[in-house]
Order: C-alpha cells, then structure tokens, then sequence
C-alpha cells in the first residue's frame, strides 16, 4: 500500500503571485507539442514554424475555455451557477477533456479556414502532439490530489488522506501513462508513414476513447454525478461513446478512398 505524498499544489508564490503546478503542466504539455509539432514540419510542411506557433495559441485559448466550460456544463452547473466566481478559478482543477477537445477542435477549424487548409489535414498534423498534453494535465490532476481511483487491494493502491484511509487506484497516474505516453507511441509512430487524410485522427479518437472508457472503471465517479446509466456507466464513458464512434468512422473513410 502506498501513501499519496500530499504534494503542496503551488510551485512557487511570490508576495500575491502564486505559480500552481496544474498551470504549469498545461505550460509543459503547450511546449511539447510546439516542439514535437517542429518535428514533424521536417517531414510534413503543410505550413510554417510561425504558422504552428498561431495553431499552438489558437489551440491553447480553445482547450483552457472549452475545458473550464465543458467542466461546468458537464459536471457541476448548479455549484458554478451558485458560486459563479469559481468559474474562473481553474487553478483548482475542474477541466473536462471532452470540452476541451471542443474548443481545440473550434480553434483548429477556425484557423484552417484562415489559411485555407483542410481540417482534417491540419487534425491529422496535431493528433500525435496533444497525448504529452493530455499526460502532463493528468499529472497536474495527481498534484492537486483529484480525480482519485475507487477502493482496491492491489499492492500499488493508494491512500489518499485527505478522501478516507482505503487504498485507491491512482487512477491519475494510469490516464497519464495511457492517454499520456501510450497514446504518443502509438500515434507518432503510425503517422511517420503517408496516411490518407483523416486516418491519424481516426486513430487519435479510438484509441483516446477506448483507453478513457477502459480508465474510467477504476476512476472513482464524481460524487455529485455517481452513475449515470447502468449503474455502472459514468459521465466520463458517455462522453467518450461518440469519439469511439466518431473515429472508427473516420478510419473507414479514410481507407475507403484509397486505391488499392
């Protein structure tokens, strides 16, 4: 059994100014993906190093507001319509993936329009640099001791004191090596051969959603939500139902073009 270390959520404070180490994660995650976003120009130019850094802003506004929005939408309206400042408080966690890949997905369409490029070119280009991003948040979520796994006996459980004194899947750390490291394997070595258009994203969206499906039955449900179909089914598996969806059609439409 393992003790969660109860790690201080600010890096740094200065006077007034307070450094959170879930800021700084999403800082990292931007970071590598305008790097490895670097790397794949070399082989894959479809736009400048300027242009990418724009994409990278661009995708960074979409996944800080889609995220904190699709939170509030998904999960807990009534507390943020009766605390509305909290809202703005995303230091303390509280970030949906799914409206994140919303706002990600706005961005992206908007500024492929503004350089006229196809969208599904440009999604096929940044699927394999968002999974570090994805890793880097689940890590910020360990951090500030949230989204904790349900009661289990195996060797690696963890007790987080600060919930009650069982031993929880770190649930946190399971999504970061799968949606994380994982997902980036599998992604960056698939799109380093030609693929048709749409088959990266394809993959990106099957693999997300059957690793957060799979995740999701040893994350504990939030307490507000529990279950919502099923008695087993949560908020977080309903959500990922349509990327699952979404992306083997997005395979078949990608191999159904090509000339065999």
């Amino acid at each position: 059994m393992l003790i969660y270390p109860d790690i201080n959520p600010i890096l740094l404070q200065i006077g007034p100014l307070k450094i959170h180490w879930y800021g700084m994660m999403y800082l990292a995650g931007f970071g590598m993906a305008w790097w490895l976003g670097n790397r794949r120009l070399r082989s894959n130019p479809i736009f400048t190093s300027e242009q990418l850094s724009d994409l990278i802003f661009y995708a960074a506004v979409g996944v800080v507001l889609g995220g904190r929005i699709g939170y509030i939408l998904f999960y807990d309206l009534a507390t943020y319509i009766a605390e509305p400042l909290n809202m703005l408080k995303i230091w303390q966690g509280g970030m949906s993936f799914h409206g994140g890949f919303i706002g990600v997905l706005i961005a992206v369409w908007l500024y492929a329009r503004k350089l006229n490029l196809p969208f599904f070119k440009v999604t096929d280009f940044i699927a394999p640099l968002i999974p570090f991003g994805l890793g880097a948040g689940r890590i910020g979520n360990f951090i500030n001791g949230e989204l904790w796994g349900r009661h289990t006996d195996v060797p690696w459980g963890m007790v987080f004191s600060q919930i009650d004194n069982m031993p929880r899947h770190p649930s946190q750390l399971y999504q970061a090596i799968l949606e994380g490291l994982i997902l980036f394997a599998i992604l960056w070595i698939f799109s380093k051969r030609p693929r048709p258009i749409m088959a990266v994203s394809g993959l990106f969206l099957i693999f997300y959603g059957l690793f957060r499906f799979l995740i999701e039955f040893v994350r504990e449900p939030d307490y507000h939500l529990g279950f919502i179909a099923f008695d087993w089914m949560t908020m977080g598996q309903i959500l990922t139902i349509p990327m699952l969806i979404a992306g083997i059609v997005l395979i078949k439409l990608a191999y159904r073009k090509m000339d065999f």
